[in-house]
């Protein structure tokens, strides 16, 4: 079916689900396949079938997580089919993508205890009727060592030394073990017994999404378009969310705690988590944006706004509500520390021996233009740490992690030690 062959309405659609599709994503491999794919579906209704592969590793999702998921849940919308493929069996050797050394393989147990998890969880964001729930055990257990052997041959060593981690632990003489080779192999095998007509993953997942492509034209199949989205910052807004590193949103966290976190977000980040995790429309998007670029909309009130969708999806409105009245009432009527405050990091080369003189870090926040006016707002009682006054402009302070820096009453940064 060809673009010309559409009737306007039909066109119209195409460019709709595009635009919707697009949101976000740091690449699409490529562009004009996963174009002819939606004119195919819009011309005959014959859903695509977009997949997801994720491995149970770990047993909490995050927000991050959910840049993929809410991804698939736009597809669902416009009334595609979601493959979500459990990789309990790639699951027992672990993922070596940017991993500087062989992962420890998970047992069966683990495997079968994380993957519960992810079920209960996903489906906070995807529609049960529309998520084809699989897992890659069915297939690839059954796989005889000759059929291995065979899959094994479709691949060169240069080409999987083609992966930058691979190539850095070769040039490092650290050991890549043989079995790390077919993870991508594995996730490949997933697009070619399920005919995935899109794969959707993270930047990272590059290479293992386009071995599918590779396998399917292997096996005479068309192969899926490949839809890559971002890692997405963590509440320090450098670094990737993660667990590990205390920077993350817990899909499962209390309204309030969630609430509270995402109002330590830096302004900055505050449109690309409305863009990349949260519900709202392309159309709630852009006006978000102009008011946002015009001056109309005040930060903090946009963070708040986030703040509370972001409730509001995971707990429902009443919980939302609960959870801003009580930021408002912990804010502004009994003036105690404020949960929305950003987060600036402080880098251990900026001390000595632990501390940092107090007027130094007032214009490094960007609390005071110059030093004179640095000292100024300590002399007039406006500058506090923790809700303690600080009275000598010629103090330091011994930076701790999430101390709140206040400069007058409305002025507040969240340390972080780097």
């Amino acid at each position: 079916m060809k673009w010309e062959a559409l009737n306007s309405a039909q066109q119209q659609e195409v460019e709709r689900q595009l635009d919707v599709f697009s949101r976000g994503a740091a690449e699409i491999v490529p562009a004009e396949e996963l174009r002819n794919k939606l004119i195919k579906f819009v011309a005959a209704g014959i859903p695509l079938k977009i997949k997801l592969g994720l491995d149970p590793s770990a047993p909490d999702v995050h927000i991050g997580h959910t840049v993929v998921l809410h991804k698939l849940r736009q597809f669902q919308e416009s009334g595609h089919q979601v493959q979500l493929i459990i990789g309990d069996f790639t699951g027992r050797i672990g993922d070596p993508t940017g991993k500087s050394e062989t992962r420890r393989q998970l047992s069966e147990e683990d495997v079968q205890r994380n993957a519960a998890t992810y079920r209960g969880q996903v489906y906070k964001i995807l529609d049960p009727e529309k998520t084809q729930l699989l897992c890659n055990s069915d297939w690839l257990s059954p796989m005889t060592f000759a059929e291995v052997v065979n899959l094994a041959a479709k691949v060169t060593v240069a080409r999987m030394l083609e992966r930058e981690d691979f190539t850095k632990r070769f040039q490092n003489g650290q050991a890549i073990s043989v079995h790390e080779f077919f993870y991508p192999l594995m996730q490949g095998m997933d697009s070619v017994v399920n005919e995935s007509d899109i794969e959707i993953g993270g930047t990272d997942q590059k290479f293992n999404i386009l071995m599918g492509r590779t396998l399917q034209k292997e096996q005479g199949s068309e192969p899926q378009a490949v839809i890559l989205m971002p890692l997405l910052e963590g509440l320090d807004g450098v670094r990737k969310m993660s667990k590990s590193l205390g920077n993350y949103i817990g899909v499962d966290e209390e309204p309030a705690e969630m609430y509270g976190k995402t109002m330590s977000l830096p302004d900055e980040l505050m449109l690309r988590y409305y863009e990349m995790v949260t519900d709202l429309s392309n159309e709630e998007l852009s006006d978000l944006k102009a008011a946002v670029s015009s001056g109309l909309a005040h930060p903090r009130d946009v963070k708040m706004r986030l703040a509370y969708t972001l409730v509001r999806m995971y707990h429902g409105i009443e919980a939302a509500e609960a959870a801003a009245q009580q930021n408002f009432i912990t804010v502004f009527q009994q003036r105690a520390l404020p949960q929305e405050a950003a987060i600036f990091s402080v880098k251990a080369g900026e001390l000595e021996q632990g501390r940092v003189k107090l007027v130094r870090r007032l214009t490094m926040v960007g609390f005071a233009d110059s030093n004179s006016e640095a000292r100024r707002s300590i002399r007039q009682g406006a500058v506090k740490l923790n809700g303690v006054k600080l009275e000598d402009v010629n103090g330091e302070i011994v930076p701790q992690e999430g101390d709140i820096l206040q400069a007058g009453k409305r002025n507040f940064i969240k340390l972080s030690l780097m």
